[in-house]
């Protein structure tokens, strides 16, 4: 059977319809590690505490990983950072300090590369949406605890486990100096991780 105009006409606006569709998911589902890759440069760009005995300084870069762990899926999530850390790769100085390529073979860069697989923990052990039967303080601070654990355990263990593991061996100190040397950050992201935690629930509670 031959194609007439008229049948020529609706296979392109199907395929028009198709492809609007299209980049309309592509859209909404690239938004929110587009936002939180931003959210991590903003983060180390806005400022730094130096920590006595260490080179890598304080930022609120951690904070920003935790909280993208949380509310995004892990593929999201692990996309945000990797865009992070592309970014930095390629030259740009979105590192703490304005650092950028460098600072992927310097002190930080453990902790760096342990942002990613850090990131995709949080995002797995934090659990599935609750029901929506679930509902009240009870259910919020349930899932603050929940989320609290994952944020522990991806932004804090596997994060400093890169951080530490990495450092000791670029600088030559022994694994204990290092953990040592990182106390004041490990502590301090264990605050985090609780902020981060109650934030993320509220938010949850209020989609």
């Amino acid at each position: 059977m031959s194609n007439t105009p008229e049948t020529t006409a609706r296979t392109a606006e199907a395929t028009e319809s198709k492809t609007v569709s299209t980049a309309r998911r592509v859209a909404a589902v690239s938004w929110k590690p587009v936002l939180f890759a931003v959210l991590m440069w903003v983060s180390a760009a806005a400022g730094q505490i130096p920590v006595p005995g260490t080179p890598v300084p304080i930022t609120l870069q951690t904070f920003v990983v935790m909280l993208a762990g949380l509310m995004l899926t892990w593929r999201q999530a692990g996309a945000a950072v990797a865009a992070y850390l592309a970014a930095g790769a390629a030259g740009l100085p979105v590192f703490a300090g304005g650092a950028s390529t460098m600072a992927l073979v310097g002190p930080s860069a453990g902790f760096l590369l342990g942002f990613l697989p850090g990131v995709v923990v949080i995002a797995l052990l934090k659990g599935s949406k609750d029901s929506k039967d679930s509902k009240g303080k009870p259910a919020t601070i349930l899932t603050a605890l929940r989320y609290f654990a994952a944020a522990f355990v991806g932004g804090v263990v596997v994060v400093y486990t890169f951080g530490i593991l990495i450092q000791s061996t670029l600088t030559g100190l022994p694994v204990a100096a290092v953990t040592a040397a990182s106390m004041a950050f490990i502590i301090g992201d264990i605050v985090k991780a609780f902020v981060a935690s109650l934030a993320a629930a509220g938010l949850a509670r209020l989609r």
